[in-house]
């Protein structure tokens, strides 16, 4: 999906270079327009990707281009391009953000305007929005304002939305990548602005006591205006509330922030400045919440007017402090590795060199293996090993010479000869790394077997920790896996991402400085729901925060208790209070509803199901369950300002009058339960899956697009001047050479569609 974005986008600049902006008026040229057609698809896709919120034109015809303000003669090219070209279009006014961080979590709403800068003033064209997120992302709401109408979001029952017909353009809702989310406006006139405003959440990372924030925010050149000098202000409103009235310590911006105000726990920023070209990085801020000693509390919420639920909210938290004194535990890692045939290449280098950086991480006292597996098994050693430089070496080794991505996956196996490994383990943490890239028939069937087996030999039982490559992983059998497992669950959705991501998460789990935590409030409850449903242990990589509902009376102190690294009991008392100024359901509605999802796939029960999408629509984050609409509204048109020929070219060609729909479905907005028949056929991760076209439409394109990207691509003006000198013997040259190249594309096209190609 990214690849053939970034394809399309790489078309679209091209096309840009038809329009005429006046003597003396280019584009700025970008790193990406002046790339060289030897550049890697890999860094191709990249340099193309939005690292923004931008809007393209969709140009499903390249004689739409032009420019709306000053066309210019374009010679009238045949064909079509598909897939349609995308032109990023320019931003106009002002770029506003808005972002309010509490805990780990943060809410970003941004809002700007762009102009269709690229179609001629009798066209239109659809405009395609790609909303790059943060860490974690889920897109919360959309707004947008066209002329003549608006665009509002809402989320809906997925069985609600079974009359596809009343959807304007069926289900144009997709990932582009990870949390980078895409969809499309239909019919937006040339010349013509509109504005979007788009909220999301997202998480912010932590690191050594630090939170660190990164909202991308970096547009590349080809968005400034071209032309008269218009006005461009870029504002962002930073909101931090640490949520545990500790005093927060500020330590970088990316940005020129004024503080606004300050208070124990919270502060608030401010950035507003006219700037002469868009931002061209991400906008970023990192603080600490300054504490030496471990600190918790509880967070207690009422339930809303209309909550579906009358129960009591309530969030715990634990935080691991600056306290250097507080040792990790001893750890046992088995690492467990899909070799399947679908993460031959990136994939399989980027997991393998995960699981090297993961070992340097081993301190010696700690020991290790590796089994590798697709539908069989290879161990490393048969017995654990120390990681001794020497064990880590071969370690090495063996993953470089014995190892090739082949077969299909099998994850049971591995995972009972890791259990069998660990049997044994007394006074430290067992752990199981499991990596993976595909989904398999009898996962229900792991989950239920690791919960019978749970219990070790020593004071603490097993732990899991997994890992998801792409999208065709089943995520909430991982993420249920870990819950069971008292770890963590984290996914890459590209290889190129892998070994960052899993060093990450092995840091968080192999840096545990309480395990078995209790909380004996809880117990005398008169009913309770926690998430997720064993609470994990602390780790130095990452606070603790458990949540859920409960009904009864909730007492003003709680003791926490755990075991530490030397298995000596740890026990601290934490305040219960009224959360104030702080929304709960908002701070840990994205992570219950992944957990709550986990368990409705598990269990398979509808009444769960249900309550997952109640919950979804009540707190606006997207869910399995879910699917987000565009409500179409129209409003009364005003007459705006134009210029003459504008005027003139409306009269001539007056644009047609758009098709009145309800809404837009733009689909669900999550990665799925995993793909069984993906994985069957070890397509790797990052790739679509083939699907079939019309042989019509593939030979229109085919007969089409050839001659029609070589004349996209020419200065339009100079190519009619050298027609006009052409003498007869050149001309019959150049026909016969674009009738070849024709017949060469349609040949190719019959190749695939008969697939001996």
């Amino acid at each position: 999906m990214a690849r053939e974005f970034a394809t399309c986008v790489e078309y679209g600049l091209s096309l840009s270079k038809r329009i005429y902006y006046g003597k003396e008026m280019t584009p700025a040229a970008s790193a990406a327009m002046t790339r060289s057609m030897s550049s890697k698809s890999s860094e191709l896709a990249e340099s193309y990707l939005p690292a923004a919120v931008m809007a393209y034109a969709v140009v499903p015809e390249p004689e739409l281009v032009d420019n709306p303000d000053v066309p210019s003669y374009q010679p009238y090219v045949h064909g079509r391009c598909g897939p349609p070209a995308l032109i990023p279009l320019q931003m106009h006014g002002a770029v506003a953000m808005e972002i309010d961080c509490c805990f780990d979590h943060a809410n970003v709403c941004f809002s700007g305007a762009w102009r269709v800068h690229c179609i001629k003033p009798s066209g239109k064209c659809d405009i395609r929005i790609a909303v790059p997120m943060g860490e974690q992302g889920s897109l919360l709401g959309v707004e947008v304002d066209v002329p003549g109408r608006s665009y509002h979001s809402q989320l809906i029952q997925a069985e609600d939305a079974n009359d596809k017909e009343k959807a304007s353009r069926g289900w144009n809702g997709r990932l582009i990548k990870g949390s980078m989310y895409s969809f499309e406006i239909p019919e937006v006139g040339g010349g013509s602005t509109f504005s979007i405003k788009f909220t999301w959440s997202q998480k912010l990372l932590y690191h050594e006591g630090q939170f660190s924030l990164n909202v991308p925010f970096s547009f590349p050149s080809f968005v400034n205006p071209i032309g008269k000098k218009i006005s461009k202000r870029e504002k962002i409103l930073l909101n931090v509330n640490s949520g545990v009235g500790k005093e927060i310590l500020c330590r970088c911006a990316s940005h020129a922030l004024k503080e606004l105000r300050r208070e124990v726990g919270k502060m608030g920023f401010l950035y507003d400045a006219e700037v002469l070209t868009w931002s061209s990085s991400d906008f970023s801020f990192s603080y600490n919440v300054c504490s030496k000693d471990l600190f918790g509390g509880v967070l207690l919420q009422s339930p809303f007017l209309r909550d579906f639920d009358d129960r009591q909210m309530f969030c715990c938290y634990l935080f691991p402090g600056d306290n250097q004194s507080m040792k990790a535990f001893r750890k046992e890692v088995v690492f467990l590795m899909d070799i399947s045939g679908s993460m031959k290449g990136n994939p399989f280098e980027s997991a393998k060199n995960g699981i090297l950086s993961s070992l340097q991480k081993l301190n010696p006292e700690d020991s290790f293996n590796i089994i590798a597996f697709n539908v069989e098994t290879y161990l490393f050693s048969s017995l654990m090993e120390q990681a001794t430089k020497e064990a880590i070496l071969q370690a090495t080794q063996w993953l470089n010479d014995k190892l090739t991505a082949d077969g299909g996956t099998d994850i049971l196996a591995p995972l009972k000869q890791a259990l069998k490994l660990l049997a044994e383990t007394t006074d430290s943490i067992p752990l199981i790394f499991l990596i993976t890239d595909g989904a398999v028939e009898d996962e229900r069937d792991i989950c239920n077997f690791v919960k019978g087996s749970l219990t070790s030999g020593g004071s603490i039982s097993l732990r899991i920790c997994t890992f998801g490559i792409g999208t065709y992983c089943n995520h909430y059998f991982l993420r249920m896996l870990a819950q069971i497992g008292r770890g963590h669950f984290d996914t890459a959705y590209d290889a190129d991402s892998v070994d960052f991501r899993m060093q990450k998460l092995f840091t968080t789990a192999s840096s545990i400085i309480l395990a078995n935590i209790t909380v004996d409030a809880l117990e005398s409850l008169d009913s309770l729901e926690l998430l997720p449903f064993c609470i994990p242990d602390l780790s130095c990589g990452c606070p603790l925060i458990v949540s859920g509902r409960y009904s009864g009376n909730f007492p003003d102190s709680v003791k926490l208790s755990g075991i530490l690294a030397d298995m000596r009991k740890f026990t601290i008392d934490i305040k219960a209070q009224k959360a104030k100024d702080l929304p709960v359901d908002r701070v840990v509605g994205r992570r219950q509803i992944d957990l709550l999802t986990a368990n409705a796939w598990l269990s398979g029960s509808k009444e769960l199901e249900q309550k997952v999408a109640k919950m979804s629509i009540q707190s606006g984050v997207p869910s399995e369950y879910t699917l987000m609409v565009l409500h179409h509204t129209l409003r009364e048109e005003k007459a705006s300002e134009t210029i003459l020929i504008q005027d003139v070219f409306n009269k001539i060609y007056p644009l047609k009058k758009m098709d009145l729909q309800t809404k837009i479905m733009l689909g669900n907005l999550c990665v799925g339960f995993g793909n069984l028949s993906a994985t069957a056929e070890n397509i790797p991760p990052g790739t679509e899956e083939t699907k079939s076209s019309d042989a019509t439409e593939m030979l229109f394109n085919a007969a089409s697009n050839c001659c029609s990207r070589v004349v996209d691509r020419c200065c339009c003006m100079c190519f009619i001047q050298t027609c006009s000198y052409m003498n007869n013997q050149c001309a019959i040259v150049l026909s016969q050479i674009c009738a070849a190249l024709a017949c060469f594309e349609c040949m190719n096209c019959c190749f695939e569609l008969c697939e001996c190609g």
